[in-house]
């Protein structure tokens, strides 16, 4: 029983960092580079983030639906929508990878992202980063045990064929909880 319950620690965490190209334990010199190499314009760790003054009002219209289509799709297991959502050429995973492993997590687990302070903390021409809150509820089907993890989360997108689209994703867990169901 405990190692299933690991692989679905594991299974879930990949869950969240599917389309991440960096890791939570980063130490605070890493977070420095990433955040002076323009990778995420902010610092994630603590405090409040601060809206993006400089976003068009279309823009932002167009970012905010472009993220909430990302979630949605994720919460529908819907694997063309989802894959819709990514860019072709993303800067920090691999497209072909990342929908296989979308379809293994959609297949084995039923998971859902609930996200609550959505926020363009970060805005150019053709790239914006999304700060959100995350919470994910993941039962996985074969064992029905279920797991719970909550964190934050920079999502960045690019301008790709007018459309904005996930070009790579960062997340920082804040504790995970797991339990089993009824068996």
């Amino acid at each position: 029983m405990m190692l299933k319950k690991s692989i679905l620690a594991v299974l879930t965490l990949l869950v969240l960092t599917a389309c991440g190209n960096k890791e939570d334990d980063l130490t605070a010199k890493e977070r420095e580079k990433v955040i002076e190499d323009g990778t995420v314009g902010f610092e994630m760790m603590g405090g409040e983030v601060e809206k993006a003054t400089n976003v068009p009002a279309n823009e932002e219209k167009a970012i905010i639906a472009a993220f909430d289509e990302y979630i949605a799709a994720f919460n529908d297991k819907d694997i063309h929508r989802y894959m819709n959502t990514i860019s072709k050429n993303p800067k920090g995973f691999n497209y072909d990878e990342d929908k296989v492993f979308a379809e293994k997590v959609f297949d084995q687990s039923d998971t859902k992202r609930d996200v609550a302070n959505v926020t363009i903390a970060k805005y150019e021409q053709e790239e914006a980063q999304v700060f959100a809150n995350v919470t994910t509820h993941s039962l996985q089907l074969e064992t029905n045990v279920e797991h719970e993890s909550a964190g934050r989360q920079v999502t960045v997108f690019v301008k790709e064929d007018g459309a904005w689209k996930v070009t790579s994703v960062f997340y920082i867990g804040d504790d995970t909880k797991s339990s089993t169901g009824n068996q």
